[in-house]
């Protein structure tokens, strides 16, 4: 019975381990994963403000972000990749602002401009 229940144990500790670490991995911190292209204007208990500039064909890795707001300082179009695999592919005009709720997803500038854009995480 001993033995059973040390093996349940370490059962549920693998699950717990490999869970968090997925959640870790796809949780990245872009500002830590591309310092060059992305500056971290404000970051306190409210909101996190970064600046993103990429030049066409950067690609950001694989990232969440909580509630956001963006706002695209230059036109450009840019691919989209969710971890499910499926990619959709957006223009974006200068002076546009989008929402969206929470989010992980890779992008790719496919763009022949670079995009800039500010981008404001709200933190709960």
């Amino acid at each position: 019975m001993k033995n059973v229940t040390y093996f349940i144990l370490g059962a549920l500790l693998v699950t717990l381990a490999l869970g968090l670490g997925a959640k870790t991995a796809m949780a990245q911190d872009l500002a830590k994963l591309m310092p060059n292209d992305v500056k971290v204007l404000i970051d306190n208990d409210r909101v996190r403000v970064f600046d993103v500039l990429h030049k066409p064909g950067v690609k950001e890795p694989m990232h969440s972000h909580p509630d956001y707001v963006a706002v695209f300082l230059s036109s450009t179009r840019v691919k989209v990749t969710t971890p499910d695999g499926k990619t959709v592919e957006k223009d974006r005009k200068a002076g546009e602002v989008s929402w969206s709720g929470p989010a992980t997803h890779a992008l790719e500038n496919i763009g022949t401009d670079d995009q800039h854009v500010i981008v404001i995480e709200l933190k709960k």
